[in-house]
């Protein structure tokens, strides 16, 4: 079996302008909700707000991306994805020692595995919420377009080259005519 993690990807700058510290393209991701342990979600406003509700964590930098890209991984890889984010843990978030700190990036770092069952290249993003009192995580999964299936959109499949295949989220629609109608 192919060992695979998300990794950070930046198609424009918006990551720059939407979170206060964005991750660098590159970073192997883990979801990154221990950021918000301490934090009152309802509290968070601004950038703050922006990366509690769509924010991967670059494992690196701890710096947000809205998206990740599933990548084939080395075993080696995984190893340095858990002890650099253990490291993290336990210099920022005051793990008692680097056993308990590795034990728990292991943990992050494995459920971040976990979300990485589609093929590479597959692109997942994340949404934020809590319901109930607790943090809930819905993943949506977008995939690169088939130019050549029946019913594509060739004239503008250069402006829109990802297709959402899957989500575990109700369906969101926005009004934009009648948005327009109540600001006349």
């Amino acid at each position: 079996m192919t060992l695979r993690l998300p990794r950070t990807i930046r198609l424009d700058p918006s990551d720059t302008l939407v979170f206060a510290h964005a991750a660098e393209p590159g970073e192997w991701a883990v979801t990154g909700s221990f950021l918000f342990l301490d934090a009152d979600p309802a509290a968070l406003a601004g950038k703050e707000r922006a990366a509690f509700r769509a924010g991967f964590a670059g494992v690196a930098s701890l710096g947000f991306s809205t998206l990740v890209v599933v990548t084939d991984a080395t075993p080696a890889e995984f190893e340095e994805a858990v002890e650099t984010l253990a490291r993290h843990i336990h210099a920022r978030f005051g793990a008692p020692d680097m056993d308990a700190a590795r034990g728990a990036a292991r943990e992050e770092v494995a459920f971040a595995a976990s979300l990485c069952d589609h093929p590479a290249g597959t692109l997942l993003a994340l949404h934020r919420t809590v319901e109930d009192g607790e943090v809930r995580e819905r993943f949506r999964t977008l995939r690169a377009r088939d130019e050549n299936a029946p019913g594509a959109d060739r004239l503008h499949a250069h402006t829109r080259p990802f297709l959402v295949v899957e989500t575990d989220e109700p369906e969101e629609s926005v009004d934009l005519l009648g948005l327009m109608e109540t600001k006349r």
